[in-house]
């Protein structure tokens, strides 16, 4: 990616239940990421989403290409808004791609949610009969054992990995327990009161061996991130843009949430950190600091095997005690709160926090070390992450 980097990011108010429209939200963000960047609407040429609009997805997308367009009047050369790519970082990676090809210069990546009013919103309805649907081949083994949640399908790889390798639940707590510390200093985070080791044990069980702290929340907001070409980067806000050095978003092992060769190992996350690594010279040892998925806890410590910070298996050692993941520790995650305290962005909170700590625009948050840093978003079925340098 010698041609691509990252011009600006913004985000809208995030929050519980904000009753506001999808599309209000968007354009605050996209506003914020424009200004950030220096850019007029007139100068994007790009838009990409993820997963595109889907009304029925209760909140999970509610905005798409054509309302964004225009509701700024884009002139595109290019947009993308599908649901079939890496994940929720797709949208990411097929921008970067196009900048590259040439096909654009400056692409609008955006992500929605209004996740939280929507579900407010059907709790305070009166209940009606459902529709009866057809249920998809891909569930055939989770849906008539009521193993409807994907905290369901996580509590599964996490167990593996807890009888594979004797992980504890007390080293998972650390997860959890360090994003808290830092959203503390997140001013924008929504749990941000103190979070002590019994008060993790002590929550109740959602799915085992994951808890109520194991879960990320529902929320409402957008993040909005900027990819542009390096030479119409020049005369932009941020004299230095972040270089996206490598990406990678494999997906070799099956495309399932159950039928992997390995339980206790999330093999798309594995493909896309290798692909990573192999388009680029850095390494591990030189990454500051780790923006790294948190939609469940497990997730974040399979990230940290996946990307080579530890050994198979070693995950629960990695981080036991919580010391190595800390602010002060050999690799920061999360220096946000992540989404376990932070709120759920569907991974683009990561990208933004990865963004502005390079920047060192952080605020109380900042962190000493930020020349380097991986951003690595989703797990399950689809996975991809990027190495960012300033």
């Amino acid at each position: 990616m010698k041609q691509v980097c990252i011009t600006g990011v913004g985000k809208s108010a995030v929050g519980r239940r904000l009753g506001r429209s999808g599309l209000s939200l968007t354009i605050d963000s996209i506003r914020n990421a424009l200004t950030d960047a220096g850019l007029d609407a007139c100068d994007v040429d790009g838009l990409a989403t993820w997963p595109g609009y889907s009304p029925g997805l209760n909140g999970m997308a509610p905005v798409g290409i054509s309302h964004v367009k225009e509701a700024f009047r884009f002139s595109l050369d290019w947009f993308s808004g599908g649901g079939e790519t890496a994940g929720q970082l797709g949208a990411f990676v097929n921008a970067c791609a196009a900048v590259e090809a040439g096909l654009a210069r400056h692409v609008v990546v955006f992500r929605t949610i209004t996740e939280s009013t929507v579900q407010a919103a059907a709790r305070a309805a009166p209940e009606t009969q459902g529709t009866a649907m057809a249920m998809p081949a891909s569930m055939q083994w989770q849906m008539p054992f009521y193993a409807s949640s994907p905290t369901n399908w996580m509590a599964l790889y996490a167990a593996a990995h807890f009888d594979r390798y004797g992980t504890t639940r007390e080293q998972l707590a650390q997860i959890a327990l360090n994003g808290r510390r830092n959203a503390a200093l997140n001013p924008d985070a929504l749990m941000r009161d103190p979070m002590t080791l019994d008060d993790y044990l002590a929550s109740r069980m959602i799915s085992s061996p994951l808890c109520l702290f194991d879960c990320d929340m529902a929320a409402d907001g957008s993040v909005a991130v900027i990819v542009s070409h390096r030479d119409a980067a020049r005369d932009l806000r941020h004299k230095e843009p972040v270089t996206v050095a490598s990406l990678g978003c494999a997906m070799h092992g099956r495309d399932s949430w159950d039928q992997f060769t390995d339980l206790a190992t999330i093999q798309s996350q594995d493909d896309s950190a290798n692909q990573m690594w192999s388009r680029t010279d850095l390494k591990p040892a030189d990454v500051d600091f780790g923006a790294i998925y948190d939609g469940f806890s497990f997730l974040t410590l399979a990230w940290l095997e996946s990307l080579g910070f530890c050994g198979k298996g070693q995950g629960g050692a990695y981080i036991d005690g919580g010391h190595a993941i800390a602010r002060e520790g050999r690799l920061p995650i999360n220096p946000d709160g992540g989404q376990l305290s932070g709120a759920r962005l569907h991974g683009y909170g990561f990208l933004f926090e990865a963004c502005k700590q390079l920047w060192g625009e952080a605020g109380e948050r900042q962190l000493p070390k930020h020349e380097v840093a991986v951003a690595a978003v989703g797990g399950g079925a689809q996975a991809a992450c990027a190495l960012l340098t300033r």
